[in-house]
């Protein structure tokens, strides 16, 4: 938040300059307003939202991202549906930063708002105000026709982590958009239900890497112990950036069946494979992996040394 203002009484002036000819001067008003953090200046600032520059507008969707509460809202409302893309984008920008649940009641509605761009900023605004009627708006919006604004209904209900929306989740794991895919897959990090653990391990033959990634990443948070076999068999996945999320989830998981595996990631060209590999190592903590271990005690890359190290260190306490 900005410093507040110690004398009020120049609000006044500030505002006469909103109605100033020169598009310049508004926009200076606009933020001088915000210098004020006065709630009493909300208002004034939303009403820039209908001035004729582009500028103005766009100052004042990013001004009310400094106030909370439904009266920042329900200006913000007005930015979302505005013609330029940039004063919409910051108006949802503003949106996602509002904190109080007593701020949703403007953005509700705008969930099922004709334009996808609306209702994408809207369910971004919704997510962290954790709303009585947010988790029936965001379930309705997992069946949106635009991908967009399905990954954001997953992040409304994600965020909730609902035990009755698992259902919707798991099958957006499904979904034919890899965004929306990868999304629902982060929403699902830290639940042990045994449907997830299944979704999880289906999605690592998923035809998008950043999904097999993401999959690989939540199955090791999650400890599911029944997927150290299907995660060993990524370590043989065309994307390096898949077997560093597998190595690093069979090492949370202390697979000791995969060591021999992961000992194969060591010599990869790709210094950060070869580290976590390293890591990996040192949370298992298996004297089966001593040899790969001191063989790379002279690894080119300090980092890569430096697990080495620490995992020779694990192994032989």
């Amino acid at each position: 938040m900005f410093e507040p203002f110690e004398e009020f009484d120049q609000i006044p002036q500030i505002v006469e300059k909103l109605a100033d000819r020169d598009a310049a001067v508004r926009r200076v008003a606009v933020m001088d307003l915000a210098d004020t953090a006065s709630p009493d200046v909300i208002a004034h600032i939303g009403s820039a939202l209908k001035d004729p520059s582009p500028e103005v507008r766009l100052q004042a969707a990013i001004a009310l991202g400094e106030f909370d509460g439904e009266p920042a809202a329900a200006a913000l409302v007005i930015g979302l549906q505005d013609d330029d893309p940039r004063v919409a984008q910051a108006a949802a920008d503003s949106l996602a930063e509002l904190k109080e649940p007593t701020a949703a009641g403007p953005i509700l509605p705008l969930t099922e708002h004709a334009l996808p761009a609306v209702r994408v900023g809207a369910l971004r605004g919704l997510k962290e105000l954790r709303h009585p009627e947010s988790l029936a708006r965001g379930i309705r919006a997992l069946s949106d026709p635009v991908a967009a604004v399905r990954v954001q209904a997953v992040g409304v209900v994600g965020y909730l982590k609902p035990e009755e929306a698992l259902p919707a989740l798991i099958a957006c794991c499904r979904d034919v958009d890899a965004d929306v895919r990868k999304a629902a897959i982060g929403a699902l990090a830290f639940t042990r239900s045994p449907r997830v653990g299944e979704a999880l391990i289906a999605a690592l033959a998923d035809a998008s890497w950043a999904v097999r990634e993401i999959a690989a990443e939540v199955l090791g948070k999650s400890r599911f112990r029944n997927a150290t076999g299907p995660l060993i068999g990524l370590l043989t996945d065309s994307s390096w950036q898949v077997r560093v999320k597998a190595v690093r989830s069979l090492g949370q998981l202390q697979a000791a069946e995969a060591v021999h595996a992961i000992a194969g990631q060591l010599e990869h060209g790709i210094s950060n494979l070869r580290k976590e590999a390293a890591a990996a190592l040192g949370e298992i903590a298996s004297s089966t992996a001593l040899p790969y271990l001191e063989g790379l005690v002279n690894d080119p890359d300090p980092d890569v040394r430096k697990n080495v190290r620490w995992a020779l260190g694990r192994i032989g306490q």
